[in-house]
């Protein structure tokens, strides 16, 4: 059992290219100030051993993996050592994988740290495909990103094997009987019980406190005296809690298609049933089609794939209804995906599944030999270990009315998630929301776009609320799909390069159409 809806820049990742980090450094390398170690410029973390404070980062070519090719261009890769449990800061450590390409320009403002959401994105497979998408940044900033603590190359963590993930797509996620909630309850705990034998002592070390003060670390060893941070989607949360964490290091940060601080693991789901069908609708209307006939329509498919799934082109596999419903959720993420959800729901009524399978393989990272990424994985662990509330199947049963009146397309799966995700997880969460108030700190940019599906616009409007006055500065696009910048809106990249470059901060409540 997957979530089937993750915070996290789809479109970004969508030409996805996998780099490993390589110790080997040029002289080039060895001679630049921010990874030379000894005495830096920059403040040192509290509590951080010097052994950690003063380390170098050996910024060498990225290697090749079995999986991809390393990036081309001048990409480098270099490996950061981070104390395992941050209570014990001079105990056990463990390796985060980083990425980056050097400012081009004689006046560098510092690093620029993107976190590309999930929780469980690879920033650095990511980082280079959206090279180009930030490439008028790179003239003043290091382009930097990393894999977070328990993801990819760091530390990643793997809870179950290919042949068990697709044997699990046949289990119903939308349980109708004693026996199909049982299934999916025993395949829940049964997930967590893998993630736990994978992830070892690792598991109770993965949240996003855990990685923001990582972070802090990571800004220290790159001799940045400020935090000038991207973060998307998930990264939005991570970018809140630092600033909660480490106010006065706050520099120039942007938060782009914000998840809503505010709101329990009840709350998230309800607020993606809203956010997705809002998109769902919107796209029908782009086709002509009334959105509650369009959505009922939509919803009968699913209830026949319930009773029997489509025969699809690829040997052996079936379109279930969980996995239909993950092939709709896919091109919801942008509005260039929607012609291809028209074609694929027009396949599916005709009785062939193989196009919304297709779409559930790319959101599930499913490559044509069966082999899955670990993107879900992650996200499970870090998420399961931040997230205190544990909704019972009962307390699930008795919302599940609401949800789908929310939404007849996706409530009923939103609300199941909420009992499956973490039931059973052998790890206590830590808290019901994020704690991100940052009183003290310098603005932070909060991007919001009132057609996202995956994290809801009312979601950024708490964000800056809850940054504090004079810190949450607001900035909305009248747009579609999940993020903004580099989405199409001149005055949304135009106010994003403005702050980040030139410090100008844009009015609080500007709005881009």
């Amino acid at each position: 059992m997957a979530r089937l809806v993750r915070w996290t820049a789809l479109t970004a990742a969508a030409a996805l290219l996998t780099a490993g980090c390589g110790s080997g450094a040029s002289d080039e390398d060895k001679e630049d100030e921010s990874t030379s170690g000894g005495r830096r410029s920059a403040a040192a973390p509290s509590g951080v051993p010097d052994s950690l404070a003063s380390q170098s980062l050996g910024w060498g070519r990225c290697e090749d993996t079995a999986d991809a090719p390393a990036p081309g261009g001048d990409w480098q890769c270099a490996t950061l050592k981070a104390p395992l449990d941050w209570s014990e800061p001079d105990g056990d450590t463990i390796d985060l994988a980083l990425i980056r390409a050097k400012a081009t320009g004689d006046e560098r403002i510092g690093s620029l740290l993107f976190n590309f959401g999930g929780p469980g994105a690879s920033g650095v497979s990511t980082m280079p495909s959206y090279g180009d998408t930030v490439s008028s940044l790179r003239e003043h900033y290091d382009l930097v990103s990393w894999d977070p603590r328990g993801v990819a190359a760091s530390e990643g963590v793997r809870c179950r094997a290919d042949e068990a993930i697709e044997d699990a797509e046949s289990v119903d996620s939308t349980p109708d009987t004693a026996a199909e909630e049982q299934r999916y309850l025993t395949d829940a705990a049964d997930f967590g019980k893998g993630c736990q034998k994978a992830a070892g002592k690792l598991m109770a070390h993965v949240s996003t406190t855990d990685t923001a003060r990582d972070m802090d670390l990571m800004r220290h060893v790159l001799d940045d005296e400020k935090m000038h941070y991207f973060g998307i989607s998930y990264g939005t949360e991570l970018g809140g809690v630092y600033a909660h964490l480490f106010p006065k290091n706050v520099g120039r940060v942007i938060l782009d298609a914000v998840v809503d601080p505010g709101a329990d693991t009840m709350g998230h789901a309800e607020n993606q049933a809203r956010g997705f069908q809002r998109a769902l609708e919107d796209y029908l209307r782009s086709t002509g089609q009334d959105p509650k006939q369009g959505s009922r329509k939509i919803a009968d498919l699913l209830d026949r794939l319930d009773a029997e799934p489509l025969p699809t082109s690829s040997p052996g596999r079936r379109l279930t209804q969980t996995l239909a419903f993950t092939g709709i959720v896919l091109p919801l993420y942008s509005k260039d995906g929607w012609p291809t959800l028209t074609s694929a729901l027009a396949a599916a009524e005709e009785g062939d599944g193989s196009e919304l399978l297709a779409l559930a393989d790319g959101y599930n990272e499913r490559d044509p030999s069966g082999r899955y990424g670990t993107t879900t994985h992650a996200q499970r662990v870090i998420s399961c270990l931040d997230d205190k509330q544990r909704p019972t199947p009962a307390e699930t049963k008795k919302l599940l009315p609401t949800f789908e009146k929310v939404s007849p397309v996706f409530g009923a799966f939103l609300g199941w998630d909420t009992a499956g995700w973490c039931h059973d997880w052998p790890v206590a969460g830590q808290h019901e929301t994020p704690e991100v108030s940052a009183p003290g700190a310098a603005p932070v940019l909060v991007v919001g776009n009132t057609g996202d599906p995956a994290t809801p616009y009312e979601g950024a409007r708490r964000m800056a609320d809850e940054l504090g006055e004079d810190v949450g500065v607001m900035l909305t696009w009248k747009g579609e799909g999940h993020g903004a910048y580099g989405s199409g809106s001149d005055c949304v990249d135009s106010a994003v390069d403005a702050y980040l470059l030139e410090g100008t901060v844009p009015k609080d409540g500007t709005v881009c159409s």
